[in-house]
């Protein structure tokens, strides 16, 4: 059944995860009134990477978070290790000569079932109202088509609810983008992803690690208690290979690289395999008249990188910093959507030049002679491989790496 309600809020946002907690913890200290709604019940698994960057700390930090974060038992990484499909092998620290230094010098990686409950419960802490099993169904406008609240369903009940602002934190199929007509798609590069913890891992050490091949990569990393991340991203095309088994399909892909196999011949996969994508989603804009974007609906390329959480994160902070800095603008919709412009253009400030790095990483993954050839550089440039992971470590300059003189070093110079 469907019942009108009277119920109305500040700042509605829909999705749970680091994007939507740290906006809401924010604007609810701001004094906003918020509500939070996701169509899960907490703890719940993610196909994800779980990697939170050096900077990450930063704004856990900031929310008070860090604290029980890292009493949680979170493994730690002291930087990256690539193994490109020649056999050459890349490794950058975040703590290195460049100058530039983290807010921790080393990255966090935990299970998203012990992250995201304790984000969540912090943004409740703040004055948050929280409502899990949640389902937003539709957005609703005004006469003018601005976003003026929700249509949600909690168990066979459907109610609407309204507020100044809607903010998408629905991660990467999100049904605000997708109803406000701002989701796109990007025909390249089209890829899917499996993911599961593996126990008994063999030679797990404090780096990520990722193993680029002919046909996909994977990432592998310690995720604390006995625990290893292993995520694995191939081509769309092969989609239909991993129906009805995807657990199959990435024990055939990982026993079938000789220097994998090894490691697994007697690990465990101790939880479903779980999939994820097509990746490469873009929005228009990440704003409307009425509604903002944050985390992955507001822009996701490809995880490479594996910073999506800390793009969550800052992303939510910049929303909730410009909006609670004129929070009564929110009872006046022309100032209100100002706000959200500014917004937009902070945004693509914060991460324009990152997201120029992982186009062109995308682009050499696709193809591995390009890669073994950067891996030689860097594999005997350290301070060129340095530079590059303190950039996917979130504390490097962008631009560092986007220079004439560092890209020329890498394709163009003999290695």
């Amino acid at each position: 059944m469907t019942r009108l309600t009277t119920e109305s809020v500040d700042v509605l946002v829909v999705g749970g995860g680091p994007a939507g907690a740290a906006t809401a913890a924010l604007l609810s200290r701001a004094g906003v009134q918020v509500t939070v709604l996701d169509r899960a019940r907490f703890p719940r698994p993610k196909a994800c990477a779980e990697f939170l960057s050096p900077q990450a700390a930063r704004v856990l930090e900031r929310l008070g978070v860090l604290d029980r974060i890292e009493a949680a038992g979170p493994a730690r990484l002291d930087g990256l290790v690539i193994r490109a499909p020649g056999g050459a092998l890349v490794r950058g620290d975040y703590a290195a000569a460049h100058g530039y230094r983290a807010h921790r010098d080393y990255a966090l990686s935990l299970p998203r079932t012990t992250l995201d409950p304790l984000l969540l419960a912090n943004a409740r802490a703040a004055g948050a109202t929280v409502e899990e099993s949640t389902q937003v169904t539709q957005l609703e406008h005004d006469r003018r088509g601005r976003v003026v609240g929700v249509e949600a369903r909690t168990g066979g009940e459907t109610r609407r609810l309204r507020a100044r602002l809607v903010v998408g934190a629905d991660g990467l199929r999100s049904t605000v983008a997708r109803r406000l007509g701002l989701a796109r798609r990007a025909s390249w590069p089209r890829r899917v992803g499996l993911t599961a913890h593996f126990a008994r891992v063999e030679g797990v050490r404090p780096l990520g690690e990722m193993h680029v091949e002919a046909d996909g990569f994977v990432g592998i990393a310690d995720v604390g208690d006995g625990l290893v991340n292993v995520s694995l991203v191939v081509p769309a095309s092969r989609g239909h290979e991993l129906r009805g088994d995807a657990a199959g399909f990435l024990h055939r892909w990982i026993m079938a690289r000789p220097q994998l196999a090894a490691r697994f011949a007697n690990a465990e996969r101790v939880t479903p395999v779980r999939a994820s994508g097509p990746y490469a989603s873009h929005a228009r804009r990440p704003w409307s008249p009425g509604a903002a974007l944050v985390g992955d609906a507001a822009d996701f390329f490809d995880p490479f990188t594996g910073e999506g959480i800390y793009a969550a994160l800052r992303g939510g902070e910049l929303l909730a910093d410009i909006v609670a800095g004129e929070r009564d603008a929110l009872a006046h919709p022309v100032r209100l959507d100002r706000l959200l412009q500014a917004y937009a253009r902070a945004h693509a400030a914060e991460f324009r030049g990152k997201q120029r790095v992982e186009r062109i990483i995308g682009l050499c993954v696709a193809w591995p002679r390009v890669v073994d050839r950067a891996a030689r550089v860097l594999s005997a440039r350290r301070d060129l491989a340095d530079l590059l992971v303190g950039v996917v470590g979130d504390f490097v300059p962008a631009s560092r790496v986007l220079t004439v003189s560092y890209l020329s070093s890498i394709f163009l110079r003999s290695p």
